[in-house]
């Protein structure tokens, strides 16, 4: 299959030499990863609770969360160079097999938070008595769903190997 000018345009913006600098170390990785999980906690509790809870002004927080949101997501793109986000055929072998095993490990996370959930909800009910009501259950779906959406961006981020000191020499040259 060839690449279409929108593969090529968002090969280029996730390939961006410029922008790497944002996420060049573990550290820096792990800081957005960190970020990028706040805003995303505080933007479907903002969102849940705007839904759920009535107050006028979450819904005025959650719009100032979507831009430094994006910006993060952006960096996490950026530092896997559109792992997740560019077309298999965009990608080199060693790329698919990396995207899989971020996926594959992603998936083995989502298992294990929904087996807590499930088992934590179970033994609640059976040991505790509690029961739990539908204004409960959606909200915790609602956040199982939207970490199982993320959770393959945050890991291939995590996963990325630093820069070698040549890739960063040739960065800093400009080669």
């Amino acid at each position: 299959m060839t690449a279409t000018r929108y593969d090529r345009r968002m090969y280029a913006i996730m390939n961006r030499r410029d922008a790497q600098a944002l996420a060049r170390t573990a550290g820096r990785r792990r800081a957005w990863v960190a970020a990028h999980i706040a805003l995303t906690a505080a933007s479907v509790a903002c969102w849940l609770g705007s839904v759920h809870l009535g107050p006028l002004w979450l819904s005025f927080a959650l719009p100032a969360l979507v831009l430094p949101w994006c910006v993060a997501m952006g960096v996490i793109n950026g530092a896997t160079r559109g792992l997740l986000e560019l077309r298999g055929h965009m990608l080199d072998e060693r790329q698919l097999v990396e995207r899989d095993r971020v996926r594959a490990v992603a998936h083995r996370i989502s298992l294990g938070l929904l087996f807590a959930a499930a088992a934590g909800t179970g033994l609640a009910g059976w040991l505790g008595g509690v029961r739990f009501d539908g204004g409960v259950l959606f909200p915790v779906l609602f956040a199982l769903l939207v970490t199982h959406w993320m959770l393959p961006a945050w890991v291939a981020c995590l996963r990325v190997a630093d820069d070698t000191p040549d890739e960063v020499l040739e960065t800093a040259d400009g080669h």
